[in-house]
């Protein structure tokens, strides 16, 4: 097992066809003077000494050395060994609202990329609790199961897009119960379910949802994220704003709001609590007081220990190429000459 502590440097390694392209470019050049300076082989006798494959050596250990510098700067890590470790925390789902009225713009950047933003803020605030991450619209559709890779977990948060879950509208009741599914197989743990969304709701079983989480030992925190005065849904193309959603029936332009009354209600029928999420710092002062006044259950979860960076040892090959380069010349090494490898010795 491995992990890469800093893989945005591996951008760097794009460098590396472009100095082979440079390279080439630069041999292709010279070997057209030396043809209008004169015959190629009274231009070698000038020169008996200059190597011909030196120089596509010398610049293939220096592009060697530069991928090992920026490996590096990446920093691998290797595993070794996998434990299992007892942890003290909660199990949290967080059900992302991903229909098509979160993509209204009345909080910047939209509802959506808000709502990635605190959970993700949230995540990281998080001590040894264990997470997973569901996604609805229309319907309910699992992204990420009870994990304690809060990593991966965020990985997974940033692929969320309204495009997921193929039928719309915004379907609460069926988030709560599949959050209730997630918890199946804890029984004792303490549960939580964070639900993100506008509060737009085209179900009526919401509030009877959440009082049956409730029997269960389920807490519920709503966040809502939207403004009250709302705003209309826009139709993008490469980011450009086309138009902007309609009704089907009367042809007019949807203005989507942030219905609060509603995420109230759902949160005091299971025992949570109501925060609007526009102010991400609030927000997740918020989350940490609420979670400290949970009570905290054991559970063992597997581990990847022993994490070593390996960073040291492509730093030493890096420079040492480097340095191996500068001292190696273009000239022509005795023992490759006794070689002959390229038949540069002819018969008189």
């Amino acid at each position: 097992m491995y992990e890469l502590d800093e893989s945005k440097y591996l951008y760097l390694l794009f460098l590396l066809p472009i100095l082979a392209a440079i390279f080439l470019y630069v041999e292709f050049w010279k070997r057209k003077k030396q043809k209008e300076f004169g015959d190629v082989e009274l231009v070698k006798k000038l020169s008996p000494e200059k190597s011909n494959f030196k120089p596509a050596l010398k610049f293939g250990i220096l592009l060697l050395g530069i991928a090992m510098l920026v490996l590096g700067l990446v920093n691998p890590k290797i595993g070794t060994k996998v434990e299992k470790v007892k942890r003290e925390g909660i199990d949290i789902v967080f059900a992302i609202d991903v229909s098509k009225s979160m993509l209204c713009e009345d909080i910047a950047p939209n509802r959506l990329e808000k709502s990635k933003q605190v959970v993700s803020q949230i995540i990281n605030n998080l001590g040894s609790d264990r997470i997973g991450i569901i996604a609805y619209a229309g319907s309910a559709f699992p992204v990420l199961p009870i994990t304690t890779d809060y990593n991966v977990a965020k990985m997974f948060l940033q692929s969320m897009n309204t495009g997921m879950v193929s039928s719309q509208g915004s379907n609460l009741d069926e988030a709560i119960k599949l959050s209730e599914k997630y918890f199946e197989g804890s029984p004792n743990t303490s549960k939580l379910m964070i639900m993100i969304t506008d509060g737009e709701d085209h179900s009526d079983g919401a509030e009877n949802a959440a009082e049956e989480a409730k029997k269960i030992g389920m807490k519920i925190i709503t966040i809502g994220v939207g403004t009250t005065a709302g705003g209309p849904i826009p139709n993008k193309k490469n980011g450009v704003i086309e138009s902007f959603h309609r009704d089907k029936n009367t042809g007019e332009v949807v203005v989507t709001k942030l219905r609060p009354e509603a995420l109230e209600a759902i949160a005091k029928a299971a025992k949570g609590g109501y925060i609007n999420g526009n102010n991400t710092k609030q927000t997740v002062d918020f989350i940490k007081k609420s979670l400290n006044n949970i009570q905290k259950t054991e559970f063992e979860a597997t581990e990847m220990k022993n994490f070593q960076s390996q960073f040291q040892w492509f730093l030493g090959i890096g420079f040492f190429l480097l340095l191996l380069d500068v001292f190696l010349l273009e000239r022509k090494t005795k023992w490759v000459q006794k070689l002959n490898l390229f038949n540069e010795k002819k018969n008189n």
